[in-house]
């Protein structure tokens, strides 16, 4: 039987190793790679135990141990049933009885031997892998990726933040977008606060301090983002979004991103890293059909998993003209199929005129509003909606 693992560490070396080893061993595969063993491991762990509940954890002690062990902690309380075992230069007692002590069910010396990891695999497949999991109280995190600009991406995100708060859920939308800033555009919004203040605040911050520093909106949530003025820049590093992403998931039930369409940016990356689910953002033109298998690639070669990706087709067309391609065609193109179909509609462009999300009036919206309300509940597992409208 192949076996299935995560593995966490800073060293590529060390997670191609495993790559190799897992796969001569048992035929197994990596099902991710976690390149920080960071405190937040737990939260990317739990969101690919969801996936991939018979999956053990390999990780790598030796960058930084004591932080290290306070990561496999928590992960480990965070999922009592998950598989780990832990990995470092040293193999002295006190070491060993650390690992156990932070909740690790075994133990492999670097470097590590081919014949040692298969007996390690071996003694793990001994026990029932499948791991129960239990509410585990985190929010959420769903980014929107545009593949170019002008397909919606923002538009989107905005207006599934405000369904979700519609829906009595806490939920926070951040805009990554540090030159555009559209999401306060769209949402009439003048913020006093900016991500510049919360980076300023973040080793400081709690509730009450995030919700003074985040606007507001009227249906509920709240949002924050870049200052408006071009010429002030934001220093909001990858490591920071990790600490606050966490912060966030911690203490809301969604936490939404407008990631834009800088896919390689640092920010917006971090955001992919920290997310239950992308959004990829396209229309039915050929540029834009272009654009998202290179994004896709870059996505599959960076770690990350068809499944974690979920294709909306925005401004959809059933009958599309002939220079628009089909859902067959895109499918094919992208090799993935199309989670959901959107259509634009006259009320759209009204809304964002009005700097309002347009399922605020539901009646204006009409037809487009039912149909993006069933994207939502897809998109959030409510039900078994259609894929296209």
């Amino acid at each position: 039987m192949s076996v299935t693992m995560m593995v966490a560490s800073s060293d590529p070396n060390f997670r191609e190793n495993v790559r190799e080893g897992l796969l001569a061993a048992t035929g197994g595969k990596i099902v991710a790679e976690f390149p920080e063993v960071a405190s937040n491991l737990y939260v990317r762990v739990l969101q690919e135990v969801e996936r991939h509940p018979e999956a053990g954890l390999l990780v790598d002690l030796s960058a930084d141990t004591e932080q290290a062990l306070k990561a496999l902690e928590r992960v480990k309380q965070a999922v009592p049933e998950l598989y780990i075992v832990a990995s470092h230069y040293h193999a002295d007692g006190e070491m060993v009885l650390a690992t156990v002590r932070a909740g690790a069910s075994d133990f492999l010396l670097q470097p590590i031997k081919r014949s040692e990891f298969r007996e390690a695999l071996e003694r793990m497949q001994r026990i029932p892998r499948r791991v129960s999991l239990l509410t585990s109280g985190l929010g959420r995190l769903y980014t929107f990726l545009g593949v170019k600009g002008g397909v919606g991406t923002t538009t989107l995100a905005v207006n599934f933040t405000s369904v979700l708060a519609q829906r009595k859920q806490s939920a926070v939308l951040l805009d990554l977008d540090l030159t555009a800033n559209d999401v306060a555009m769209q949402l009439g919004a003048t913020s006093q606060y900016t991500l510049s203040e919360v980076a300023d605040n973040l080793v400081k911050l709690d509730q009450p301090l995030f919700e003074t520093l985040a606007a507001r909106d009227p249906l509920g949530f709240f949002h924050v983002g870049p200052p408006d003025a071009l010429d002030t820049r934001v220093y909001f590093s990858e490591a920071m979004f990790r600490e606050f992403s966490t912060f966030l998931i911690e203490r809301y039930q969604a936490v939404v991103v407008d990631a834009g369409k800088a896919i390689a940016d640092e920010l917006p990356f971090a955001a992919l890293e920290s997310s239950s689910t992308i959004f990829l953002v396209l229309t039915q033109e050929f540029p834009a059909i272009r654009n998202a298998q290179r994004y896709l690639s870059f996505l599959m070669r960076t770690g990350f998993h068809q499944d974690q990706i979920k294709i909306i087709v925005n401004h959809y067309r059933k009958k599309p003209h002939p220079g628009l391609a089909g859902l067959d065609q895109i499918q094919q193109t992208l090799n993935q199929p199309v989670f959901y179909g959107l259509p634009t509609a006259p009320a759209v462009l009204e809304a964002i005129n009005r700097s309002r999300p347009f399922v605020a009036d539901r009646q204006a919206a009409g037809e487009l509003d039912r149909i993006f309300r069933a994207f939502v509940d897809k998109a959030t597992s409510r039900t078994p909606a259609a894929k296209t409208a």
